[in-house]
């Protein structure tokens, strides 16, 4: 049970409820759960109960719901695409560099509250705040209500989603695949593993034949080869390495 105290609404309280109006198109009902959305883990503090307050268990839920939303928009927008191109489709939309990029342009990013001055593990940030906010709505006004703000309000008002149908993404296919064809073995291993709050973070180091190349951190050892992926991918092109039509 949560009990409220009223009390003059701070700067930073009339900046929320401004965005979520804006956002949402309508007064959110718990405002604590959007507050609680923006609590980086790098801010969390603790209950009178000694729970640990930050958005983390609101991230994993949206993530969930995201998905479920997204996979749902899909098959409806491609009514005779099959399994693959929805698969990838997804991917590219819930990917942490999307949701990372559209939390900017809504201006949920400058919102969130962390400690400043800390390093890798703001990578993904605004994507989770994003999903946190995700979670947040689901909990505060349904799935329905939710639906209709993800995909009419903010997905295609900030993302042209057929573009994405070209949008290169999956990195660690065309790097392995250059691989094959100029015989160089490409191989990733895990350099790093920690956990914070019950969750565990995933350094991945990528390897051409013997030589280290990037490294990326993310939640899931597949999001992170990926990043590394991207990153190396990139640097190549641009040094000539890897022709860019590849």
């Amino acid at each position: 049970m949560f009990f409220f105290f009223k009390r003059r609404k701070t700067g930073q309280d009339k900046e929320l409820l401004k965005f979520l109006k804006n956002i949402l198109g309508v007064k959110p009902g718990n405002i604590l759960l959007y507050k609680t959305a923006l609590i980086h883990k790098s801010k969390t503090h603790k209950d009178s109960r000694g729970n640990k307050i930050n958005n983390e268990r609101l991230e994993y839920l949206g993530d969930t719901v995201l998905s479920t939303i997204v996979g749902d928009y899909l098959f409806k927008k491609y009514p005779y695409q099959g399994e693959g191109f929805l698969t990838e489709m997804r991917s590219k939309i819930v990917s942490r560099s999307s949701l990372n990029a559209l939390s900017k342009k809504i201006g949920l990013s400058q919102l969130i509250e962390y400690t400043h001055g800390r390093g890798g593990g703001y990578l993904s940030m605004s994507g989770d705040a994003f999903e946190a906010l995700t979670g947040a709505m689901y909990l505060d006004k349904g799935y329905d209500f939710t639906y209709k703000i993800v995909i009419n309000r903010i997905l295609t008002a900030y993302m042209n989603v057929s573009d994405m149908e070209t949008k290169e993404w999956n990195y660690k296919s065309k790097i392995i695949d250059w691989g094959q064809k100029t015989r160089h073995r490409i191989s990733y291993q895990v350099a790093d593993i920690k956990e914070e709050n019950k969750r565990k973070q995933y350094k991945i180091q990528i390897y051409i034949d013997s030589f280290p190349q990037e490294t990326a951190v993310d939640f899931s050892i597949k999001a992170a080869e990926q990043s590394a992926s991207e990153k190396t991918y990139k640097r190549l092109v641009s040094s000539g390495i890897i022709n860019g039509d590849n």
